[in-house]
Formats: structure tokens, sequence, C-alpha cells
């Protein structure tokens, strides 16, 4: 399965927030969380969490499986909304996430439900309004963290500062 845009649309369609099968899947993510077996390890302190619940193998299609636990509320980062910033990584294969939110109102940066990024996709994953889980399928399990953020160019800096 290539991520893509026909991929979410038939995830969200078939197996949306509504459906039994993300209820069933967002009950066993938020319990998890609470009896410590899913983002059990800190990267960042107890806010960003994550834990490998799954390494690729024939019985998943290749694909791994990992909880990773975001929570904005009174974090030290200081950012817009108070929101919490994950690590920028790259998915070199894409890869698929559902994000069930923990409490009403936490959100992740983009859409909830189910997420196909392409293959090449990177970014800084993003939460605001409390704590969401991730449950991330990883094609053959790849991620990359060892890869920089674009810089800002001079020019959208200077744009910027000379609209306000």
């Amino acid at each position: 399965m290539t991520t893509s845009t026909e991929v979410e649309q038939w995830l969200n369609t078939k197996y949306g927030v509504e459906s039994e099968l993300y209820k069933g899947l967002a009950r066993l993510i938020a319990l998890g969380v609470q009896e410590g077996w899913a983002a059990d390890t800190e990267i960042a302190g107890p806010r960003y969490r994550h834990s490998r619940l799954v390494t690729p193998c024939t019985e998943t299609l290749f694909f791994s499986v990992t909880a990773v636990l975001m929570v904005s509320t009174d974090n030290t980062q200081h950012n817009h909304e108070c929101s919490l910033r994950a690590d920028y990584h790259l998915h070199p294969y894409g890869e698929i996430y559902l994000v069930v939110s923990l409490n009403k109102g936490a959100a992740l940066a983009g859409p909830n439900g189910w997420t196909p990024p392409a293959p090449g996709s990177h970014h800084f994953p993003e939460v605001k309004g409390g704590a969401v889980v991730s449950r991330t399928f990883l094609p053959a399990g790849r991620i990359a963290f060892d890869v920089k953020p674009p810089q800002a160019s001079t020019d959208n800096i200077l744009a910027t500062v000379n609209r306000t």
C-alpha cells in the first residue's frame, strides 16, 4: 500500500472516527497509555513518549507499529498556543498514522483520524489542547531523525517582518 490522498479518503470513509474499528483502536490506545505499555519510553520527558509495539514482519505486511504520546499541557517549549512540538523527522517510505485525542479539544496539527503522508514527507508533529496518541504504521519500520528542517529564507522572514 502506497500512501496517497486516495488512501487517506478510503481510510477515513471506511474506518473513520465513527467506525467500530476506530473506536476499538482508540480504546486500546488509551488503555495502553493508561496501563503503561504504550508510549512508555520518554523522548523528551513525560509529555513526549513513544514505544515500538510491533516490528516489521510478514504478519503486518512489513509495517512497524509505534505509539507516540504528545501532551501540550504545561509543557516548557513556549510555542504559539502552548503547543508541544515533537522532533523533526522524515518518512523515507511514507507512513500511515491514526490520531486519537485523549481529552476533548486535544488535536495534532493537521487532520485527526487517519493520515498517510507520502514517501519523502517530513515534518515537526505538533499538538495543542492536551494529549494525543498517534498509532503510527511505518513501511519497513523506516523513519529518519538525522535530517535538518528547511531553513526559512531571508526573503520570507523579511516579508513577514514587513507585514507586521
